[in-house]
């Protein structure tokens, strides 16, 4: 019986020999188009960045006032870290700063609600105790 399979690999490798050469220039191509996309380190992304994780962890998403202004600043910064035109720092700084304002402005009105439910709470008990006292 006559052994095929040499002759099917050198037929295989006879009609498709670029075929790994293209495989490993897509593949190529594809590794230095996700490498070159994602922006250098900025200063002002890693701040706004920060900013905008202290008002999700102080609860900037649960009163409405906080929320948008939280929303606002994740859109500016997502705005600004997928900018068409990357090379304009102009731009991209001001969304940054602007990104970075709205998320203080959101952390300092979630503190605000916190605080002023933690006084609404300390008033009640007040009562609570001056009505006990009085009987």
């Amino acid at each position: 019986m006559k052994n095929i399979a040499p002759h099917s690999k050198n037929v295989a490798l006879g009609r498709f020999p670029s075929l790994s050469v293209a495989v490993a220039v897509v593949a190529g191509a594809l590794s230095a188009g996700c490498a070159s996309s994602a922006p250098a380190p900025n200063p002002k992304m890693e701040s706004s960045a920060a900013a905008i994780r202290s008002a999700e962890e102080v609860g900037g998403a649960h009163s409405p006032d906080s929320a948008l202004y939280l929303q606002l600043a994740k859109e500016q910064f997502e705005f600004a870290h997928h900018l068409p035109n990357p090379d304009d720092k102009g731009r991209v700084d001001r969304l940054l700063m602007r990104a970075q304002a709205d998320a203080e402005l959101s952390l300092a009105l979630a503190r605000s609600e916190s605080e002023k439910a933690a006084a609404q709470g300390a008033i009640e008990k007040v009562r609570t105790l001056k009505a006990s006292a009085v009987q």
